[in-house]
């Protein structure tokens, strides 16, 4: 059995289609195509079925996707044990970052994974929780942090951290704004209009949650998904925001904004990391974590 033909029908039943097993391997799809198939013939079973919205694993198909990527695993792990003996860690590490994070976090993880795995590959996007948690599902992120993520069974969730959320309004007075703002309560938050991203979102379901605990809910100006072009709304007066004090630190114009605590009760987002429970960690992501895991506490903790 080949070892490439078999990573390519992994990737093709964990994502569900042909084209886009392609795109991610980066391989022309007839090449893609021919090689599944002689994985097929070689077997003498229908892995996929193959139909106009893509391709789903047979019953066969399901078990060899399960052994595949065990055995895919153990390569990966095999390679890297012998990265190890001339004293380096190999492989590749795709993560995934919410926008306010990735501004705050990309450049010294970048500079740092490079310095202490110069013979490994990083990968960084940026997403919304909803849409990484997708993306870790198939395989095509190996760990995210995510925002208020629900556990389900094929993700592993681990706390990192939790940020308290303000009330971001624009800065009308004379110099800086307050170093110790007023609080605000919660019931006070509702009456105003907000700008807020669209569900599922994690902080617009725990805005939602928490006002509806009160009796009330959040009065949307507008729904718009992405921190900058939030903020850049409220300086421009459309209406307030309920962020976290890292995203409006990390903004491009920060001292444009005033933040208030909210009170009664205080709203803290919890950031996850968040890996595949179908896949056992290789020693290079499990390094990457360690190393996350020391940025985020040191980088957005502390701000």
């Amino acid at each position: 059995m080949d070892l490439k033909q078999l990573e390519y029908f992994v990737r093709v039943a964990e994502l569900g289609s042909f084209t886009r097993a392609a795109i991610a391997l980066d391989v022309a799809q007839p090449a893609l195509s021919r090689q599944v198939r002689l994985l097929e013939v070689e077997l003498r079973q229908n892995l996929l079925t193959r139909n106009g919205r893509g391709a789903a694993p047979t019953e066969a198909g399901k078990l060899l996707l399960e052994h595949g990527r065990g055995i895919l695993h153990q390569v990966q792990r095999a390679r890297e044990e012998l990265g190890r003996v001339r004293g380096a860690l190999a492989g590749r590490v795709a993560i995934g970052l919410p926008p306010s994070v990735a501004k705050a976090m990309a450049v010294p993880l970048v500079r740092e994974f490079r310095q202490r795995m110069p013979d490994a590959t990083l990968s960084i996007s940026e997403g919304l929780s909803y849409s990484m948690h997708e993306s870790l599902a198939t395989g095509r992120l190996d760990i995210a942090l995510l925002y208020n993520a629900s556990p389900s069974p094929d993700i592993e969730l681990t706390p990192l951290l939790e940020e308290p959320l303000y009330l971001v309004q624009r800065h009308t007075g004379k110099g800086s704004p307050p170093a110790r703002p007023r609080a605000i309560p919660l019931q006070g938050v509702a009456s105003l209009p907000l700008v807020i991203p669209s569900r599922p979102n994690a902080i617009r379901m725990l805005v939602e949650g928490e006002m509806a605990n009160l009796g009330c809910r959040p009065n949307v100006a507008l729904e718009i998904d992405g921190v900058a072009a939030i903020l850049d709304l409220v300086e421009d007066g459309a209406g307030s925001a309920v962020l976290s004090r890292n995203a409006v630190a990390t903004s491009a114009r920060p001292g444009a904004f005033s933040m208030r605590p909210i009170s009664a009760p205080h709203l803290r987002s919890k950031l996850l990391i968040a890996m595949s429970s179908q896949r056992p960690a290789t020693l290079t992501q499990t390094a990457a974590l360690d190393l996350i895991r020391q940025l985020a506490h040191k980088l957005l903790a502390s701000v």
